[in-house]
């Protein structure tokens, strides 16, 4: 009894021949980029379209499950939808040519309207699309080409039934066929594997602009914690946040590599002049230094979403004293290498704050993801309206004139800091020996101060706390202390009160439209020892 074909092995050579033509295309499209030195491969700048695009609901969706933009989610999703697409594209090429024509077509004029709409493109940018385009169509043809004379085969074994037979075929044809479509199948996927590691050691412009950042020397001052900012309190944030630690927030998929000799920043609008400054330029001025909290407007309520640093760099205001602002304006669009951009409050940068276009962080050139060479640091705003990082155009206009990315999206306008603090010791959910306890924190409101801070045990009187010195109204606080707790379960709360003499509201309100309010509580329990 003849043995009845249970797989038709042909017809999962055509998804996997759809697979890696797909797969050819994007690594030729993503070597051909960083060949070129251009940051958004096509897949990336479709990506990078993707977070532009977003509409409100969805940002502030993702802001409060994820804290912000997760994009290792966004390339995942992109990546298994891309898959799939190709994988159905093989298998609609054994019936229909036309299909993947069409399909590529359309994946090459959507990845063509991303480079087009990104911020600075240029014709060349196109090229890695048109590669990408090419290899494509070509790949799958030469993948599909032996299993067509396959089907022919088969056809012709099964010519007595009138259709193909799974598992038929044993003549000349279908034997070539079969071993040809083999062949090409390790062929193609040989050339892919040494294209895309060719296209990792070739792209290495990341790679030089970042030891072109160590090599740096630049003539700013080592930073000094002051003394007394830094409570003994074990397990409270640091004052001075590292590097390494300090948290980030932007949209860019793929961090700009922009190199010190290749920056500028151009200064028009609502001036006299225009004025473009380079990075020698911004060096050959004085450099002044401050330590600036920055925060997040999506930090909730005791979130991790905010930092101090030791910042260096030039004053804006005298930069848009040297343009001439001209009456009638008040604000300042900011914009980034990747085409991200803010609208920040005119009299935040003249009104004799430390408000700098940073060159160093922490006595460092500014790392790579924090905005190298050249970034935006304006104490008493949320980053999403001044903290602009790759700066490299700043034009003076009028709130009433310009849509911004986050306002555009839901988020208010000026987005000045609202007061804050946050339980680090004990944790949630900690457990502590009952008597005598240790608790400390954070507290800031940058550019008014924080004056004072208290706890609260289950409900109970509001205790003061001590506070660190701190050298300036624009960094946050540490504040520490010890409270009597019984054993049991317990809640701690805490609240700050501002410079001006104003007590942290209690009221709940999220992250949208302008930074969340209320106090941070913490739960956890005391045992006998």
């Amino acid at each position: 009894m003849p043995e009845r074909p249970s797989l038709d092995r042909r017809a999962l050579a055509w998804p996997l021949a759809g697979l890696l033509a797909g797969a050819a295309g994007v690594v030729a499209s993503y070597a051909a980029a960083m060949v070129l030195t251009i940051r958004e491969a096509p897949f990336v700048a479709i990506a990078e379209l993707v977070v532009r695009t977003t509409p409100g609901p969805v940002v502030q969706f993702a802001l409060k499950f994820f804290g912000a933009y997760n994009k290792s989610l966004l390339l995942g999703v992109m990546t298994v939808l891309s898959v799939a697409l190709f994988f159905f594209v093989g298998r609609w090429a054994r019936q229909r040519w036309w299909v993947p024509v069409l399909v590529y077509s359309l994946l090459a004029v959507l990845a063509a309207v991303a480079v087009v709409s990104s911020a600075g493109w240029a014709t060349v940018d196109l090229l890695p699309v048109a590669i990408g385009y090419v290899t494509w169509l070509v790949a799958l043809s030469l993948l599909t080409e032996p299993l067509r004379r396959v089907d022919a085969g088969a056809t012709q074994a099964g010519a007595g039934s009138g259709r193909p037979l799974p598992g038929a075929g044993s003549g000349p044809a279908y034997v070539k066929g079969r071993r040809e479509f083999l062949i090409r199948v390790a062929a193609i996927g040989g050339v892919v594997a040494i294209v895309g590691v060719s296209g990792r050691l070739l792209g290495s412009g990341r790679r030089k602009v970042e030891e072109t950042r160590r090599l740096l020397r630049l003539d700013v001052r080592a930073p000094r914690v002051p003394a007394g900012s830094r409570l003994e309190v074990e397990g409270i944030s640091p004052w001075q946040t590292p590097n390494e630690e300090f948290y980030r927030i932007d949209t860019a998929i793929v961090t700009p590599a922009i190199a010190p000799e290749d920056w500028s920043l151009r200064i028009h609008g609502m001036v006299e002049r225009e004025v473009v400054v380079t990075y020698q330029d911004l060096l050959d001025q004085e450099l002044s230094d401050a330590w600036v909290t920055l925060c997040c407007v999506s930090n909730p309520i005791g979130g991790p979403l905010v930092g101090n640093a030791w910042w260096s760099g030039v004053r804006i205001d005298g930069l848009l004293e040297q343009a001439g602002v001209l009456p009638g304006a008040d604000a300042v669009l900011q914009t980034s290498e990747d085409g991200w951009n803010c609208a920040t409050p005119l009299a935040a940068l003249t009104d004799g704050r430390d408000a700098l276009l940073a060159v160093a962080m922490n006595g460092e050139p500014l790392p790579i993801d924090h905005g190298f060479p050249v970034r935006m640091v304006v104490p008493g705003l949320y980053g999403y309206v001044s903290a602009t990082k790759w700066v490299v155009d700043m034009e003076v206009t009028r709130f009433a004139d310009v849509d911004a990315y986050w306002t555009q999206r839901g988020w208010g306008e000026l987005g000045p800091i609202k007061t804050a603090s946050r339980i680090d010791v004990p944790r949630s959910g900690a457990s502590v020996p009952s008597g005598t306890v240790q608790v400390g924190g954070v507290a800031w409101h940058q550019h008014t101060g924080i004056s004072a801070v208290e706890v609260s045990l289950d409900g109970g009187p509001w205790q003061p706390m001590e506070l660190g010195r701190v050298p300036s109204d624009d960094t946050w606080v540490q504040w520490g202390g010890s409270i009597e707790v019984g054993p049991g379960d317990h809640l701690l709360r805490v609240r700050a009160t501002d410079g001006d003499g104003i007590v942290q509201t209690p009221v709940e309100r999220d992250v949208l439209p302008d930074g969340a309010t209320g106090h941070h509580v913490v739960d956890f329990s005391a045992q006998d020892a």
